[in-house]
């Protein structure tokens, strides 16, 4: 089963595939989508990336606090979103 992974921290110039690469050094990768801003469509410095669960997890292991782009990885198991309060 797919897991997803969030990472944060990005440089703004990273691209999907650079990010895909850095992440198929620990298996195959499933997916990988970097966030924009709505009203921009500038990155936003992170994203998510999906992998097979033991790789997925070897993945976290080794790239959390890495360098990547001149910046500190932060890497983690993604959680679901919670419902947000709208803001009035």
């Amino acid at each position: 089963m797919a897991k997803s992974i969030y990472v944060g921290n990005l440089p703004w110039s990273a691209t999907e595939e650079e990010v895909r690469t850095a992440f198929g050094n620990y298996g195959e990768v499933v997916s990988v989508k970097l966030i924009e801003d709505r009203e921009t469509g500038r990155p936003r410095g992170f994203g998510f990336v999906e992998m097979e669960d033991q790789e997925a997890l070897a993945a976290i292991e080794a790239l959390d606090g890495t360098d990547f782009g001149g910046r500190s990885l932060k890497v983690n198991e993604a959680h679901p979103r919670t419902e947000r309060r709208p803001r009035w």
